[in-house]
């Protein structure tokens, strides 16, 4: 899955470019994050976009199957890809943002406190800090994805993420791209906190070296 790939590829692809060492540079942890978020998203695409019109279908609520037929026979495969541009660019953004702070992060906590870089209390510290930072970031693709999987399936509003972005802002404003940032704040810090915790967990439980 889309999480899957972009958690648990990290530690090895940030090793394999190099960057494992606490001194690395920080541009090569973002570096790591970027590839693998790029590479889950355009697995997870196609949920993206079926879990959007499911959430925003209006009148009677349609099975997944019937989605999944309907949008094939407007779009065809290329359908289940729409917005992927903005998902890749998003989820680049994310993961950089979210592993690469949370791996600095854990330095800098370490150097403070003397914890360990495997103590949990490093781990909560330097996750709750990267869902701040990630929310800063993302928020803005999050809203042009929306808008973007957000079609009709038999219309397209938009031609592109810069023509989203263009449409968007003239319309609302160029604050719009941050509406909402209290709770999605709220949403991503702990969702950061809790799956950083538990892949660290699981880390240790395999034999790997932790983030």
């Amino acid at each position: 899955s889309y999480t899957a790939i972009r958690l648990g590829a990290y530690a090895p692809v940030r090793d394999a470019i190099g960057a494992g060492s606490p001194d690395a540079p920080f541009y090569m942890k973002f570096l790591a994050g970027a590839i693998t978020g790029a590479v889950g998203s355009v697995a997870g695409n196609p949920f993206d976009v079926l879990k959007t019109l499911a959430q925003t279908n209006k009148g009677t609520p349609k099975p997944l199957m019937s989605l999944v037929g309907q949008m094939y026979k407007d779009q065809g495969m290329k359908g289940f890809y729409r917005g992927v541009d903005v998902n890749i660019m998003r989820a680049i953004v994310l993961n950089a943002t979210k592993m690469g702070v949370y791996d600095i992060a854990k330095g800098k906590v370490v150097e403070s406190t003397g914890w360990t870089r495997k103590d949990p209390r490093t781990a909560f510290f330097s996750s709750f800090l990267a869902g701040f930072f990630m929310t800063c970031t993302v928020a803005p693709f999050d809203r042009l994805r929306t808008n973007l999987m957000n079609q009709p399936t038999d219309k397209k509003i938009y031609n592109g993420l810069s023509d989203c972005l263009v449409k968007t802002v003239r319309q609302e404003g160029v604050l719009s791209l941050w509406r909402g940032f209290i709770p999605i704040w709220a949403r991503f810090a702990p969702m950061a906190t809790l799956q950083l915790l538990t892949i660290e967990s699981l880390y240790a439980t395999f034999g790997f070296k932790s983030i």
